[in-house]
């Protein structure tokens, strides 16, 4: 049961209708919790600004970033929407399964990341040394490592959104581990 209201369209500021319109145009909808974060004068721009800024982790590695930290906090709604995403960006069933659970056998370097992401975002940072050895040995750069601590800070703000919201999943359901 959602703690607070979706708002419409009508309910935003007209600098977040226009979001919005942009929203539908380009998704065909407005998310469940893009629309939360409406309830902000500023802060749909601010996260749509971040989730689109340039960043050296893009397509699959980011749903790999995505998927891990959505598990690992237990977030409904974002495993629902990157489930769909990671299927469209060519992972299989199996494959999501397998990465929300932080791993990746399928390919070493998306599996030296998964691991990374889970020890980071479940253990607040606090990392073992072989684990990102093991990051840069399968060919990642700092550049990455720095963009993937600011994805994880990405997913993470909207998995705590809706962990505090219980805003309606308007994706499919993503399966259990």
């Amino acid at each position: 049961m959602s703690r607070i209201n979706v708002p419409t369209r009508d309910d935003v500021s007209p600098a977040n209708q226009a979001l919005f319109d942009t929203l539908k145009k380009g998704l065909g909808m407005v998310p469940n919790l893009y629309a939360t974060l409406a309830h902000s004068e500023n802060a749909l721009g601010s996260y749509l600004a971040l989730q689109n800024a340039k960043s050296s982790i893009t397509g699959k590695a980011r749903e790999v970033v995505n998927l891990v930290v959505s598990q690992v906090n237990e977030c409904e709604y974002c495993l629902a929407a990157h489930t769909m995403i990671g299927k469209m960006n060519g992972f299989t069933d199996a494959q999501v399964l397998e990465i929300r659970s932080g791993m990746a056998s399928f390919d070493p370097k998306l599996d030296a990341l998964a691991r990374l992401v889970k020890a980071i975002a479940s253990q607040r940072g606090k990392i073992d040394d072989t684990l990102l050895d093991a990051f840069f040995a399968a060919g990642w750069t700092r550049e990455n490592l720095v963009d993937t601590i600011v994805t994880i800070g990405d997913k993470t703000i909207t998995n705590y959104l809706h962990s505090v919201t219980q805003v309606p999943v308007d994706f499919p359901a993503a399966p259990k581990l």
